[in-house]
């Protein structure tokens, strides 16, 4: 039992590992890519990864039984993904951020809900869950 969920676990693990590395790869040998592999591009590389393992994950949550050993997998790679990255930011980190924002933009109506959280998204690049800043922006305009 242990000893195979252990090298179960690696596997999954090294699986992970090895796709990165492919990402980066092809990011790498991209035509026009100019920039050097660093952390910053090993981030943004896990950060895209980490964001279709959740898109796959919903559809297997929605698959019930027959997705269950998938979600689990899927979890796992999740969390290791997110052990490289930056730990999103709280609801009351946003909506710091996003008063900010709005601080700076002086006048502000709901219409403009769209550019405050494109500006909040580009400010905190990785940090922020796209769903949580539009929740707390239009909670803030609608105030």
């Amino acid at each position: 039992g242990q000893i195979a969920a252990m090298k179960a676990k690696d596997s999954a693990t090294a699986n992970v590992i090895k796709m990165i590395r492919t990402k980066v790869t092809e990011k790498r040998t991209a035509k026009g890519f100019s920039g050097e592999v660093n952390d910053e591009l090993y981030k943004e590389v896990i950060a895209a990864y980490k964001k279709s393992l959740e898109k796959a994950r919903v559809e297997f949550v929605k698959a019930g039984e027959k997705g269950v050993d998938s979600v689990a997998a899927l979890d796992h790679e999740i969390a290791y993904c997110q052990t490289f990255l930056p730990q999103p930011m709280g609801e009351d980190e946003v909506r710091a951020a996003a008063q900010a924002v709005i601080g700076a933009m002086g006048e502000v109506s709901p219409k403009m809900a769209g550019r405050i959280v494109g500006a909040v998204m580009k400010e905190h690049k990785g940090k922020v869950e796209a769903a949580l800043v539009k929740t707390v922006v239009e909670s803030l305009l609608a105030e």
